[in-house]
């Protein structure tokens, strides 16, 4: 039976891990026939890969003398990451084997990393030790800022940059739309943007859900402000709120993509109004030559207190081959070299060699007048900024699965029928007895859902599958009653 077992598991990881395999990268400075070797999983997209992985190989000839390969493994988005880990470490416990073949994790969301931690599949990170000072009280890197945490207590992998979920929209589109320029999550909910919308699957990424989760949350906290003594009633109100306002941007929505980049390209391009888009995306398509004059095509803006400062991880994985080329990576990642390339220009000193990479650094004392200077972002300094939201985990840490697939289920799967309802909503007037049974959520509200769904977010696939398939259809009947209640409330508005 075991050997059957491992097998299946061992199967599995090659099925799981194939499309990783095929899709190696390799910095261009680098070669199979180098000295050594570093095998990197991450997310980052062939700009951060190359910009990096001739960076560090440079750093390695000239600190070591030695010439190095870099096997970048990229399966795709932090979800067929986990996968791909997570089938390499059951096939490896199947085998005897310590690890998977891979040294590195660089890219992703912390909750990403804080899953994989909790799993025991990272190392303590060497950083902490040989360069104590840049997390000393008040030191370069704090262990939490915005709520977010940038390393954990145990030290098994650390932020090197920040990110942030935010708006993108086209100027031109919404001056022809007579929509006024979005300025928080809230906007995006006006059915004057129907069919106009580009969202993202929550369940392909990590730092989409946690933009949704945010959404939710900021919500909470506005009615936690603004309550009185019921801090119970507050929260549930707050995340119907929330709830409500992903299901009105959602309706909106020409579509949910799998690919980051997609948004921020059709937002450009004029095929969609506006979107939910990551600041680097966003800083990106916009710092290209816009078509028509120098009138932006595309503009990026964070929501008032809508959104954190999240970081972006690095961590060395257990049983790595090459576990001190690994450590030396993390390492360079936090120097002020490789901090500079999240954020300079292209051919300045310090800067990234062939594209601009848009991301902010981790470090904060990068942020001096110099490196502001040669950077993307000469008027960005993200400790400074007083607008920035404070992420409170206990309000909905422990619904973060759950609402991922809420989103998928309530907004994706039931798509067609949501879109119906609200151009039928919208053409009625927005009738309130049909738009509260549109809106209906206390299938799943907060004492339901808030500290995650039991099932949904089991281990037994069967049984999530069957919650899933009976919240779907219920939010699916919800959907058709208010299309035929609004409906009917315009056929008697016209006789």
């Amino acid at each position: 039976m075991k050997t059957r077992a491992s097998i299946i598991f061992g199967l599995l990881a090659l099925i799981v891990a194939l499309p990783m395999a095929m899709r190696r990268q390799t910095a261009t400075t680098t070669s199979r026939s180098a000295d050594d070797s570093l095998v990197i999983l991450s997310p980052h997209n062939e700009s951060i890969r190359q910009e990096f992985g001739e960076a560090f190989a440079a750093h390695w000839k000239k600190t070591t003398g030695r010439s190095i390969y870099i096997d970048w493994r990229t399966p795709g988005g932090t979800s067929e990451i986990r996968m791909v880990i997570d089938a390499g470490f059951k096939a490896a416990e199947e085998t005897g084997r310590s690890g998977i073949g891979v040294d590195v994790f660089f890219g992703g969301g912390e909750p990403d990393f804080a899953a994989q931690a909790k799993k025991g599949r990272l190392a303590p990170l060497r950083v902490f030790e040989t360069h104590p000072e840049l997390f000393a009280k008040d030191g370069p890197i704090p262990e939490t800022f915005t709520g977010e945490r940038y390393y954990p207590p145990d030290h098994v992998w650390v932020a090197t940059c920040m990110s942030q979920f935010g708006i993108c929209y086209n100027p031109d589109v919404l001056q022809r739309l007579k929509i006024p320029t979005p300025v928080s999550w809230s906007d995006l909910g006006d059915p004057r943007y129907a069919g106009t919308l580009a969202l993202a699957d929550p369940t392909k990424s990590g730092s989409v859900a946690r933009a949704f989760e945010l959404l939710v949350q900021a919500e909470m906290q506005r009615t936690l402000r603004s309550s009185g003594t019921d801090r119970s009633a507050a929260l549930d109100a707050g995340w119907t709120a929330g709830i409500q306002l992903i299901q009105r941007m959602a309706a909106n929505a020409r579509y949910f993509t799998d690919s980051a980049s997609k948004i921020p390209q059709d937002v450009r391009h004029g095929n969609a109004a506006a979107g939910m888009c990551i600041d680097f995306y966003g800083r990106s398509f916009a710092d290209e030559p816009a078509a028509k004059g120098d009138k932006p095509q595309l503009v990026w803006v964070a929501p008032a207190s809508g959104t954190t400062l999240s970081g972006d991880p690095v961590g060395v994985l257990k049983g790595a081959p090459h576990p001190g080329v690994a450590q030396d990576f993390v390492e360079f990642c936090l120097s002020p070299a490789a901090q500079n390339l999240w954020f300079g220009k292209v051919g300045t000193p310090s800067g990234p060699k062939t594209r601009a990479l848009h991301r902010t650094p981790i470090r904060r004392d990068i942020y001096t007048p110099e490196n502001l200077a040669n950077s993307t972002m000469p008027n960005e300094h993200p400790y400074n900024d007083p607008g920035n939201f404070t992420y409170q985990r206990e309000l909905t840490g422990a619904s973060f699965n759950t609402l991922r697939q809420l989103v998928k289920i309530m907004c994706i799967d039931s798509h067609d029928e949501m879109k119906s309802a609200w151009i039928a909503l919208r053409d009625a007037g927005m009738p309130s007895d049909a738009l509260a049974v549109f809106s209906d959520i206390s299938i799943m509200n907060y004492a339901k859902a808030g500290t995650g769904d039991l099932i949904l977010d089991g281990a037994d696939a069967l049984k999530a599958a069957d919650r899933a398939t009976e919240i779907g259809e219920w939010f699916r009947g919800n959907y058709r009653k208010a299309e035929a209640m609004a409906r009917a409330k315009s056929s008697t508005a016209t006789q």
